[in-house]
């Protein structure tokens, strides 16, 4: 089973593209603290790679920004490459499956400053009318 779950800080603000067949992906890297301490007292931060399909990476690149608290589930993906030397190298990448967001919003911040659309009005309710007509149930 390959599942991975992560909690840390965008190291810096997403970033949407799109494949040339036109789906959308969102490229991002969060900074996750050790849990604990080196000889020194020093904690250690990993810095981890994630790449958000479709609609769950449009969320992330239009909730988020820089320094925002994320908690991501997905799974991990081995890419292997080779580097301007012609050294073969081999990069880990996060493939996210679901996001929540752990930052509070800060004062002052509204939906609007992170370009989100606003909620739609709640719809009415139907309002029932009571029947007072019992001689057509048949039993």
């Amino acid at each position: 089973m390959n599942k991975v779950f992560l909690i840390g800080n965008l190291t810096r603000d997403p970033e949407i593209r799109e494949t040339p067949s036109g789906v959308s992906m969102c490229r991002f890297s969060i900074a996750v603290q050790r849990p604990y301490s080196s000889q020194d007292g020093e904690r250690q931060t990993d810095f981890f790679d994630c790449t958000a399909w479709r609609g769950l990476g449009e969320t992330i690149a239009r909730y988020t920004k820089k320094g925002k608290k994320v908690a991501v589930s997905g799974s991990i993906q081995l890419r292997n490459y080779e580097d301007n030397q012609g050294a073969r190298r081999t990069a880990v990448d996060i493939i996210v499956q679901d996001c929540e967001f752990l930052s509070p919003r800060e004062n002052g911040e509204s939906f609007d400053d992170l370009d989100a659309p606003r909620a739609p009005a709640p719809k009415k309710k139907p309002t029932l009318q009571a029947m007072d007509d019992d001689s057509d149930i048949p039993f």
